[in-house]
């Protein structure tokens, strides 16, 4: 967790962006060209990895002169002619790494889901770097990537912003210094609603948030702070921090990243303005800071910055995060599988909002927690938390 005597060279060299045309993926892009024109550290960007959309991958590429790619489910209809190395289907990240990744290499994991777990072991293992945006590779898997991390000399430098925050924040003190971490949540788009009328909101209220524009699946997470939930779980392994000593409050303003409290009563935050552009950029240039693309925060606008105690009984699933992590070994994969599905279940209309943290909760009690000592163990819990997942869901219609 301590971060304070690390030392470097300013990054430069290679990178993999996994999840290339996604928000995160596209906000990299974005940053590699910022950091390229305003004379930061440069970045040869050797290939690409995507989910469905063909088209931006392969424009992607052909901009970015990217001669390696994988997408995960193919189209007839765009043209990948003129690329030298085409990967599909389901494996095809995971294939596109063991091709072309090579130690010392900067791997950006923003796949989304389960499916991002097997690309970001391949690439610890190989010996890259990777900066992480998927939450989901911890919750299920930390148990198994923090030592594989270790083994091979491989960092993981946290994307999401609350991490980065906190990552940032470590720096101010040492490890033994550090009494608790505290994320912090916008609320969503439900703040201040009733457990009533969220259970009852429809899915265009529940993609409606008033911070941040994410994908679909994230922004449900951030409805239900199931996001904050990940975040907590993904916090311990990444910092090693127990689940007694992590928290998270609601920040309207989303200005206020994340808080490390010391032993001795100080507190440090991160603050700037919520784009992802800024914890992307410091995760491909740190240990320095270099001039940002991202705004700054304008102080005259951000007078009044605002913070609430999470109110549990409206949102569950941040005490059923704490206990999981109490849990241990596969009871993370189950979470979040179980999450998945129902996130999936309620975007297709065969469950309300309230029943995505009741399938979760239901899947968690039916399923046995095993010790998580390899891949397959978590691709077995995995699965079985979908099928038990399901049968709930098919049960209640």
């Amino acid at each position: 967790m301590d971060t304070a005597d690390r030392t470097g060279t300013p990054r430069t060299g290679r990178l993999i962006i996994l999840g290339s045309t996604g928000s995160i993926g596209v906000n990299t892009i974005e940053v590699v060209r910022h950091l390229e024109e305003s004379g930061g550290p440069r970045y040869e960007i050797a290939g690409l990895a995507a989910g469905r959309n063909v088209e931006l991958l392969a424009r992607q590429a052909r901009e970015l002169g990217v001669d390696a790619v994988a997408v995960a489910h193919p189209s007839t209809k765009t043209d990948l002619a003129g690329i030298r190395e085409i990967h599909e289907g389901p494996e095809s990240a995971l294939a596109l790494l063991r091709s072309i990744a090579r130690p010392g290499d900067l791997v950006m994991g923003a796949m989304v889901g389960a499916a991002g777990i097997a690309p970001t072991i391949a690439a610890l293992e190989i010996g890259c770097d990777v900066a992480l945006a998927n939450k989901e590779t911890l919750v299920a898997a930390g148990a198994l990537v923090m030592p594989i991390a270790a083994a091979n000399g491989a960092r993981i430098l946290p994307v999401d912003s609350e991490h980065s925050a906190i990552f940032q924040c470590l720096r101010g003190g040492r490890e033994r210094e550090v009494s608790r971490l505290v994320l912090t949540a916008s609320g969503g788009p439900f703040r201040g609603w009733t457990r009533e009328r969220m259970n009852s909101a429809s899915i265009r209220e529940a993609l409606d948030h008033p911070t941040w524009s994410m994908g679909p699946k994230v922004t449900i997470d951030s409805a239900s702070m199931m996001n904050k939930s990940l975040e907590l779980i993904e916090a311990h392994w990444l910092f090693d921090v127990p689940a007694d000593r992590l928290d998270a409050v609601v920040h309207p303003q989303s200005i206020v990243h994340s808080f490390v409290e010391f032993r001795d009563g100080s507190v440090l935050a991160q603050l700037s303005p919520p784009d992802m552009k800024m914890p992307i950029q410091h995760a491909l240039t740190w240990p320095d800071r270099v001039e940002s693309c991202s705004p700054r925060v304008d102080w005259a606008e951000f007078g009044d910055l605002a913070f609430e105690p999470v109110d549990h009984d409206r949102f569950p699933t941040l005490r059923t995060a704490l206990a999981v992590i109490g849990a241990g070994g596969t009871a993370g994969a189950t979470f979040n599988a179980a999450n998945e599905v129902a996130v999936e279940a309620f975007l297709d209309g065969r469950t309300g909002f309230g029943g995505i943290h009741e399938t979760i909760a239901a899947t968690l009690e039916a399923a046995e927690v095993t010790k998580a000592t390899s891949l397959e163990d978590v691709v077995t819990a995995d699965a079985a938390a979908r099928r038990i997942a399901e049968g709930i869901l098919e049960a209640r219609t």
